[in-house]
C-alpha cells in the first residue's frame, strides 16, 4: 500500500507490539493522551501490533490536524484512515474510549472492510444534549482549559480515584491540550448522532461501560449494545468514565476476551497457542501478582513445563479472558469450588486473586458464607480460617502452585 498524498499533519502516534501480528488501534477519550491506554497497552501488545494515537492538539498530535474537515467525528475518523494507510495497515482491530469510542463506531459503520473488530469503552451514540457541549467549547475559547480540567477528575473519575496518580496524570494532559482544538472537539460530540444507524454496524462488537459513569451513564452503553447486531454488553463496577483507567484488569479482561475468535482463536493470528499463552500470561499476572507468577516460572521443571503451558494456555487464556463473566464474579466462582473440593493452598492464593479483581473482605466473607451452605460447614469452617490468615498476612508472600 502506498502512502497517500496529505495536506495536514499525521496524527502522533506510538506502535508498541511486533510487526506480525494483527493490528489494533486504540482511541483516546476527549481531554486525555494516548497514555490513558497505558494500564492495558503492555498485555494488549502480547497479541497484537497496537497503534495508539493522539486527537488534534493533544498530547503530541498538532492541532493543524484539524483542517480540511477535521472537526466532526467522521473527520476524526478519516485522520485514523489516513494514520493506518501510512501505516501500511488496511484491516484492523479497534478500541476506542468515549470520543475515541465514537470515531471506531463511525468507522465501522461507513468503513466496514476496514474494522475487522470492534470495542467501544464508555461511550456513546449521541454525547446528551449538544448545548452542553457548545456551552463547554465557549467556555474553553474564553477561558482556556483550565475550568475543564478542574472539575475533569470529578466527571472521569470516582471519589476514591480521583486523588490517585494516574487520574492527575490524565488531568495534566487535559491541561496541556490545545483550547481551540478541545472546543472544536466539543463541537463535533455535539454534532455525533449515529443512532439511526447503529444497526448497519456489523462488526463483532463489545460495549463497556462504568456502572458510576455520569458522562456517559449505563443507559448510553445499553442503547449501543441493544442497537448494534450481536453487539455484548459488559458493565464495570466501581467505574466512572474512564473506567480502563480506575479499573484496568477487568477493562483488558474484557478486551482480551473479545480480541479472541469464538474458537479462542485471536483473529488473524498466525499461532493460536502462542496468541492463548501471551493472553493468559497477561491475565494470570493481573490476578495473581506478578512475583507469584515470576516465582511459579521460576520453579518450573521439565516434567512440569508442559502443565505450566497448559493452565496458562487454557485457564488462563480462554476462561479468564471469555467477556461472559466479569474478573470479579470468575472470582467469586473460583472460590466456591475449592471450598467444596478443600483446595486450600489455591484458596489461599484466589483470596488474593479476588481482592486483585475487586473483592472486598466483606464479600470474600459473603462467599464464604454461601459455600457454608451448600459445600457444607466443615469445608467453610476450614476455608473461613485460611482466607482470615490471607487478610491478615497481605503482605507475606504469596503461595501457590499455579
Amino acid at each position: 500500500m502506498s502512502a497517500p498524498t496529505r495536506s495536514r499533519p499525521l496524527l502522533q502516534h506510538r506502535v508498541d507490539g511486533p510487526d506480525d501480528l494483527p493490528p489494533l488501534l486504540l482511541g483516546p477519550s476527549l481531554g486525555t493522551s494516548l497514555a490513558v491506554w497505558e494500564p492495558q497497552v503492555a498485555a494488549l501488545a502480547r497479541v497484537r501490533r497496537v497503534v495508539r494515537w493522539d486527537l488534534p492538539g493533544h498530547g503530541g498530535s498538532s492541532a493543524a490536524a484539524l483542517a480540511e474537515g477535521g472537526t466532526s467525528v467522521a473527520g476524526l475518523g478519516r485522520l485514523v484512515l489516513e494514520l493506518a494507510d501510512v501505516l501500511g495497515i488496511e484491516r484492523f482491530g479497534y478500541a476506542g474510549i468515549s470520543l475515541g469510542g465514537a470515531v471506531g463506531a463511525w468507522l465501522a459503520v461507513h468503513h466496514p472492510g476496514r474494522v475487522e473488530s470492534l470495542a467501544v469503552v464508555c461511550s456513546s451514540a449521541r454525547f446528551g444534549d449538544p448545548a452542553g457541549w457548545r456551552e463547554r467549547a465557549a467556555l474553553v475559547r474564553a477561558e482556556g482549559t483550565g475550568p475543564v480540567a478542574d472539575t475533569a477528575a470529578g466527571r472521569w473519575f470516582t471519589p476514591a480515584f480521583a486523588k490517585a496518580p494516574a487520574a492527575r496524570a490524565l488531568v495534566d494532559d487535559l491541561r496541556a491540550a490545545d483550547p481551540a482544538a478541545y472546543a472544536a472537539l466539543c463541537d463535533a460530540l455535539a454534532d455525533y448522532d449515529l443512532r439511526a444507524t447503529l444497526p448497519h454496524l456489523t462488526v463483532p462488537a463489545l460495549i463497556v461501560a462504568g456502572r458510576e459513569d455520569q458522562a456517559t451513564p449505563i443507559a448510553h452503553a445499553r442503547e449501543l449494545a441493544d442497537g448494534i447486531p450481536g453487539a455484548s454488553l459488559i458493565e464495570v463496577a466501581h467505574a466512572a468514565h474512564l473506567a480502563n483507567v480506575e479499573r484496568p484488569v477487568p477493562v483488558l479482561a474484557a478486551l482480551l476476551g473479545h480480541l479472541a475468535a469464538p474458537d479462542g482463536e485471536p483473529t488473524g493470528a498466525p499461532a493460536g497457542d502462542a496468541a492463548r499463552h501471551a493472553a493468559g500470561m497477561s491475565v494470570r499476572r493481573a490476578v495473581l501478582g506478578d512475583a507469584h507468577v515470576d516465582r511459579a516460572t521460576a520453579r518450573t521443571t521439565p516434567f512440569t513445563a508442559v502443565f505450566q503451558d497448559f493452565i496458562t494456555r487454557c485457564a488462563w487464556g480462554e476462561i479468564w479472558t471469555r467477556p461472559g463473566l466479569s474478573r470479579k464474579t470468575r472470582s467469586c466462582v473460583t472460590l466456591t469450588a475449592l471450598v467444596a473440593l478443600g483446595h486450600h493452598e489455591e484458596l489461599a492464593m484466589h483470596v488474593r486473586g479476588a481482592l486483585r479483581n475487586g473483592l472486598t473482605p466483606g464479600e470474600i466473607q459473603e462467599v464464604l458464607l454461601q459455600s457454608a451452605v451448600y459445600c457444607g460447614v466443615p469445608a467453610a469452617n476450614s476455608a473461613f480460617a485460611v482466607a482470615d490468615r490471607v487478610l491478615r498476612e497481605l503482605d507475606e508472600p504469596e503461595g501457590g502452585g499455579q
